[in-house]
């Protein structure tokens, strides 16, 4: 059964920290770009795309020097060169530390995470030019890494932000303890983290308590599963994709757009990314930010999520 979008769809933004004057404001949804190259779209079909983000309040769009085997940034900023103001009305966001086997890092012998200075900087400069921007608006660590070195990496950031390169700085998928650590020595923003109704782990191992006593904004990356919400097997997440639908169609809103909603209610107040290059799928997600489930809805779906009572 499909549902009619509100026509006046417009995407609110978020400050990434609570009550600090200067804190980023993200899109409560985030558009994210890790599948740019398989969506195989022309330099004019991604600035058409770019635009309707825009247009619909999704001004915030996410990268990672590794996606698309290094080349997602360049063909975001192949539109942003191509169209130079588009620049001024986004939040770029781009993330460091792993270097990746691939044909074009030669150089790299072994898959592995380096948050070394040198690397943290090189690798913000050359996002830069990928992107043809000169500043990031938020730069992550992507994964923790065993040999990182908590002042090291403060120190990067500190002259990164000195020479206007990057303006405010987070992680991904750290653990509280490791954000707390890094957070003592520079304000970081946000923590990207994976969650969805087929993994909720951030909800119970301090993750999002953590961020909420701290007033941060975790980022949500792979809201929906990865897809698996909608195409997985697996009993339990079958039996969740029948919870769901069931609220869904009682609502009369979108399946995923009740995913999104179920996200953002946390009191943490989550910011999900979205994976399609489907102007109609960011629609739904941001559809997601127009109404709240009830909390007997919300924990119906966390009930199904977990395969268990909750109390």
């Amino acid at each position: 059964m499909t549902h009619a979008l509100p026509q006046d769809l417009s995407c609110p933004r978020v400050a990434l920290r609570k009550n600090r004057s200067g804190s980023l404001e993200l899109s409560r949804i985030v558009a994210g770009m890790w599948r740019m190259v398989d969506w195989n779209m022309t330099v004019e079909e991604r600035i058409a795309f770019i635009e309707q983000c825009i247009e619909m309040g999704v001004t915030s769009f996410d990268h990672a020097d590794i996606y698309g085997n290094y080349g997602v940034e360049g063909q975001f900023g192949e539109a942003l060169r191509a169209q130079p103001g588009l620049r001024e009305r986004m939040q770029l966001v781009s993330k460091c530390g792993i270097k990746l086997l691939s044909n074009k890092r030669p150089q790299h012998t072994i898959q592995h995470y380096d948050t070394t200075a040198g690397h943290i900087i090189a690798s913000s400069e050359e996002s830069l030019r990928q992107l043809h921007t000169d500043r990031l608006d938020l730069l992550l660590i992507h994964r923790p890494d065993p040999l990182m070195d908590f002042d090291e990496i403060a120190e990067a950031f500190t002259r990164l932000k000195q020479d206007g390169k990057v303006l405010h700085f987070g992680v991904s998928n750290f653990s509280r303890h490791q954000f707390e650590v890094l957070n003592r020595r520079i304000e970081l923003a946000t923590n990207q983290v994976e969650f969805s109704p087929l993994y909720v782990a951030p909800m119970f191992d301090e993750t999002f308590d953590g961020l909420q006593d701290l007033g941060v904004a975790p980022m949500i990356w792979s809201p929906l599963a990865g897809g698996r919400l909608f195409t997985s097997n697996d009993a339990n997440a079958e039996n969740l994709r029948l919870v769901i639908k069931e609220i869904a169609d009682r609502l009369q809103k979108p399946f995923a757009s009740v995913v999104f909603a179920w996200i953002m209610q946390l009191p943490s107040n989550p910011i999900p990314l979205t994976g399609s290059g489907r102007i109609e799928a960011i629609q739904v997600a941001v559809a997601g930010t127009t109404f709240e489930l009830s909390r007997t809805d919300w924990f119906t779906i966390l009930r199904a999520a977990r395969g268990h009572e909750v109390a």
